[in-house]
């Protein structure tokens, strides 16, 4: 199969790192004209330099802003005002008991993780279906049904993504826009990489086995029973963006090992 997206622009949120960065990258190797946001000038230019050291001829233009509040996501349309392909990748994500999460926190998680992706998602939608074709994707997590106890107020956010990615799909009917949600488990990305390199170094195990007992007992249920690499779930991105997706949408398309436990 050979993905094409040439003449086609991408927005992808909170690409300078992690699924994000592997999802831009993924896209400019398809041909696509990719859009690299993050909230520091320097970091997207840094993350622009390391696309283009592996795919030289990509197509990227940078923004930098913070998508997580209105007037950032007003200042990347007023910047692009028309896309293609919309990732909706940007989150954040961290423990906290409930009983210690205020309301700030709730409405913070909700603002970046859920509202960023609605916000875009109304701007860019309607240009699509005019041009009768486009494609969205919101990022969830296996969280999203896997509601985890330390990160209620994270899970609850992927739960909201799911829903409102299904939601657009049906709203977009016969437009011949697609949306739809990917769903990655237990990933080899920023801060959790760092996290098993640090466990490596400190018990003298390799980072592989730090990594796969890690899964196993946070995720006993993983069916692959390690993590998942970026390129593997940016893998899945690409695969809803494309022309051959076209069958596909409404879907919560699964990269999380088996870790569901789920027909």
């Amino acid at each position: 199969m050979k993905i094409d997206l040439t003449g086609k622009k991408a927005v992808v949120t909170g690409s300078t790192k992690g699924i994000g960065l592997g999802a831009a990258k993924g896209l400019a190797v398809c041909g696509a004209t990719v859009v690299v946001n993050g909230r520091k000038q320097e970091d997207v230019e840094a993350s622009i330099k390391a696309i283009r050291s592996e795919v030289p001829a990509a197509d990227l233009i940078g923004f930098a802003g913070d998508l997580g509040t209105a007037e950032g996501c007003r200042t990347l349309i007023e910047a692009h005002p028309s896309c293609d392909i919309l990732v909706n990748n940007v989150g954040i994500f961290g423990p906290e008991d409930f009983f210690e999460t205020e309301d700030d926190q709730w409405m913070r998680f909700f603002e970046i993780n859920v509202m960023s992706g609605v916000r875009l998602a109304r701007a860019y939608l309607k240009g699509m279906a005019d041009r009768k074709w486009g494609r969205v994707v919101f990022l969830g997590s296996e969280t999203a049904f896997n509601i985890p106890a330390d990160m209620i107020h994270y899970g609850m956010t992927k739960t909201a993504c799911v829903s409102v990615a299904r939601g657009l799909a049906k709203r977009m009917a016969g437009t011949g826009v697609t949306v739809n949600s990917v769903l990655p488990g237990p990933t080899l990305s920023g801060s959790v990489t760092d996290m098993f390199e640090e466990e490596s170094e400190k018990t003298g195990k390799s980072f592989d086995e730090v990594a796969e007992e890690f899964v196993m007992e946070n995720r006993p249920s993983s069916i692959i029973r390690r993590p998942a690499t970026v390129e593997e779930v940016a893998n899945m991105i690409v695969y809803a963006c494309s022309m051959q997706a076209s069958a596909t949408t409404g879907a919560s398309l699964r990269v999380d090992g088996g870790v569901i436990d789920s027909l």
